[in-house]
């Protein structure tokens, strides 16, 4: 049994500078900037009171403040009462995207929804949130 777990100890420092290098580390200044890259309009909206029964359009507007074209690369509403749309192409620099949900106002009473927004390259998603009161 000793010998097993020598064996098997040997093993992973024979492989251990293989192993290193297959998962590149990704500078977090980088992650960073590119996470800035969107300047959002507003992270937060408080669309007031909604009628019951009518789905309510909500906007996040960004803009492109880095030097190189940014893509969106995942959208993710917080619940299935939302739905979401988005800007599905490169937005170039000093250019202007968006990011839109649809909520349904089914049930009355106060609410409070968010979408989390990932950039490609980056990973640090933004996390936009809206909320307000259904109406009868």
């Amino acid at each position: 049994m000793k010998n097993l777990k020598i064996t098997a100890l040997l093993a992973v420092l024979a492989f251990y500078p293989f192993y290193a290098n297959v998962f590149p580390v990704i500078p977090a200044s980088i992650v960073k900037k590119v996470a800035e890259a969107a300047k959002w309009k507003s992270e937060t909206i408080d669309v007031g009171n909604i009628p019951q029964g009518k789905p309510k359009l909500i906007r996040f507007e960004f803009t492109n403040t880095s030097s190189q074209p940014i893509m969106i690369d995942k959208v993710a509403p917080s619940c299935g009462c939302t739905t979401a749309d988005y800007t599905k192409t490169k937005v170039l620099p000093g250019k202007t995207g968006f990011v839109e949900a649809s909520y349904n106002a089914a049930a009355e009473g106060p609410f409070s929804k968010s979408i989390t927004v990932t950039i490609a390259g980056s990973y640090e998603p933004k996390t936009l949130s809206f909320k307000g009161t259904v109406v009868k």
